[in-house]
């Protein structure tokens, strides 16, 4: 029964929670804005010790020890970021929540409390007046505090932010820097906005009538040709031998022939027989290019526009992505692309159009870049956004949807693979949190891992049915074969936030964003041989004829043995930055410059 007798004790209780919680929101705002002025003071990012450092590094270049106790610092100061935010992250929900409960309990006693009746006196009394009006103050004095808390865990949020990649760039280019690819995630995307499911195995079969059988490439003709990102499969592995290891793209020495590309982008190329195929972007302008293998000469340049459903205006996207990140592929019939639009479209060989659709803008903070594959007919595209993220397979020829399945992941910029295990192809993606395995041809889940965090942009390595996951700020974790797919061993010692490892049935080949190159044993995760590049690197290392080339920004190819000694074999000169991945075939290997296309024979 409700009564004032009942009603009086939960009253008070409701006030005892009401101000428990006021106290609490105002040591929180007080911790914010202690943090935010102490940040503003001392940024653990920019230390008077770390500037001294660098400039001794100057001086002193080769170094080892000193470069050695910079990135130890590095290390800490991006340790202490990444707390910090998450102390600034946790404590705006942590206000917004006891304000919330502050409420609901203010708003709880005001519907309990008994009515008082009207005093019969016709003296005003001025007694709740006043005190309704120093509630007002004390209300309006707590929403600004707590305005102004939440206003400086966004501005440390932010400045923070900033300051990192302020950091990350003075470390990784301290001369000059060129316009890197963030995440060289290498592509697809679209937005088939999907519902958000749990993650598992729920896959969507088109029903489309029945088309006649496809023709697809001998497992002979992808080995011969590079038509994805990585080469065949994706893997970083080159079946074919051959190759040159010394160039010298200033002296000429060695370059077949260089060639202008007309657009930025910083797609890998891709090569099929004697044709080589790019995509380029900026703002206005999305276009297609076909070189000839032989002589670098542009055969034909196919413009993308009017893909209906194109958005009217374009996506803001990070300027070290571009609008043309993804590598493209090829089924030796047509080429495939995608942007940053969502575009997604498949020319003919000639250059004429064969279909095109828009997939829907990604929600992508900094823009769309994981690459495209083919598996036999299908056409494969990794969709990891803020929301809806899937892996959708069309059909080459018509760009109809034959499946798609959805995943609970977080955003992500890693392109997939392709893995033969022995008894069948697997196609293998990874995105916060997990590594997960699919039938390429029916989209259904094999397996999965919960192992890896953060906004992953490597993709994984794949050799001897281990399956190879990096991140930075997460880890290395190695996942061997078997029912249940486990993680064999895990390192956290050196991680890539750019570049994808690769491997063999001995060594997995480990290269960081910041120049450093790691051997590890594939089956016990024993580190062997730690190399310095002495430049940062964004684009992923090729295993061919049992070398490791490894690019760096400046444009130096890095040779050294596949194997447990890393011995140097050459440093050849490109003459011109770059950021992407080289594509090896018929014993030359293609590059794509910051402006050029070089072909190295």
């Amino acid at each position: 029964m409700d009564t004032q007798s009942t009603r009086i004790p939960l009253i008070s209780l409701l006030r005892k929670i009401a101000l428990i919680c006021g106290v609490f929101a105002a040591i929180i705002c007080i911790l914010v804005i202690v943090n935010y002025i102490q940040l503003k003071r001392i940024d653990p990012l920019n230390t008077p010790v770390m500037a001294s450092l660098q400039e001794r590094l100057k001086q002193n270049p080769g170094d080892d020890s000193l470069r050695t106790e910079i990135r130890e610092l590095d290390l800490l100061a991006r340790k202490a970021f990444f707390t910090s935010q998450w102390q600034v992250r946790m404590g705006g929900y942590l206000l917004l929540g006891s304000v919330l409960i502050i409420v609901i309990c203010l708003k709880w006693i005001e519907l309990i409390r008994p009515n008082i009746p009207p005093i019969p006196f016709p003296e005003k009394d001025t007694f709740w007046s006043h005190r309704m009006i120093r509630r007002k103050w004390i209300t309006y004095t707590a929403l600004l505090i707590v305005s102004g808390g939440l206003l400086l865990a966004f501005l440390t949020y932010r400045d923070l932010g900033k300051s990192l990649n302020s950091l990350e760039t003075t470390l990784a280019n301290q001369a000059d820097s060129v316009t890197p690819v963030k995440k060289e995630k290498a592509v697809a995307a679209s937005q088939v906005i999907l519902a958000d499911t749990p993650r598992s195995r729920d896959t969507v079969v088109a029903t489309a009538p029945a088309l006649p059988e496809q023709k697809f490439p001998t497992r002979q003709e992808i080995l011969r040709n590079s038509a994805t990102f990585r080469g065949p499969d994706g893997t970083g592995i080159v079946a074919q031998t051959n190759f040159p290891v010394r160039w010298n793209g200033i002296t000429g020495d060695h370059i077949l022939w260089r060639t202008e590309i007309p657009l930025p982008g910083f797609n890998s190329p891709v090569v099929w027989n004697n044709r080589i195929f790019l995509s380029g972007a900026n703002t206005t302008t999305r276009e297609i290019f076909c070189f000839d293998a032989g002589s670098g000469k542009l055969l034909w340049k196919t413009d993308v526009s009017e893909v209906p459903g194109t958005p009217g205006t374009v996506p803001k996207v990070d300027p070290q992505t571009g609008f043309a990140a993804s590598t493209m592929t090829t089924d030796g019939q047509r080429v495939y692309a995608i942007f940053a639009t969502g575009d997604l479209i498949a020319l003919r060989m000639d250059g004429s159009r064969a279909w095109a659709q828009n997939l829907g803008l990604p929600a992508n903070h900094y823009g769309h870049s994981s690459s495209l594959i083919m598996f036999r007919d299908l056409l494969i595209v990794q969709l990891d956004q803020q929301s809806g993220s899937a892996v959708i397979a069309f059909d080459g020829s018509t760009g109809k949807q034959v499946w798609k399945t959805n995943r609970n992941v977080r955003v992500s910029w890693a392109s997939p693979i392709l893995a033969n295990t022995g008894e069948q192809t697997e196609l293998i993606l990874v995105a916060d949190p997990i590594v997960a395995s699919y039938d390429p041809a029916t989209g259904a889940e094999l397996w999965q891992v919960d192992c890896i965090s953060g906004e992953v942009g490597p993709s994984v390595a794949f050799a001897g049915g281990m399956v190879f996951a990096v991140n930075e700020y997460s880890k290395l974790a190695a996942i061997r074969p078997g029912e249940p797919r486990q993680v064999a061993w895990e390192s956290t010692d050196y991680l890539s936030d750019i570049p994808s490892p690769v491997a063999n049935e001995k060594y997995l080949f480990l290269p960081t964003s910041y120049g450093t190159f790691v051997c590890y044993e594939a089956n016990t995760g024993r580190q062997l041989w730690v190399k310095e590049l002495e430049r940062p690197t964004y684009a992923s290392p090729m295993l061919a004829d049992g070398n490791i080339y490894q690019l760096d920004k400046s444009g130096i190819m890095h040779i050294f043995t596949a194997d447990s000694l890393g011995t140097p074999v050459a440093e050849s000169p490109l003459g011109e930055g770059s950021v992407c991945t080289p594509a090896f075939s018929n014993r030359r290997i293609y590059i794509r410059g910051e402006k050029h296309l070089f072909c190295i024979k």
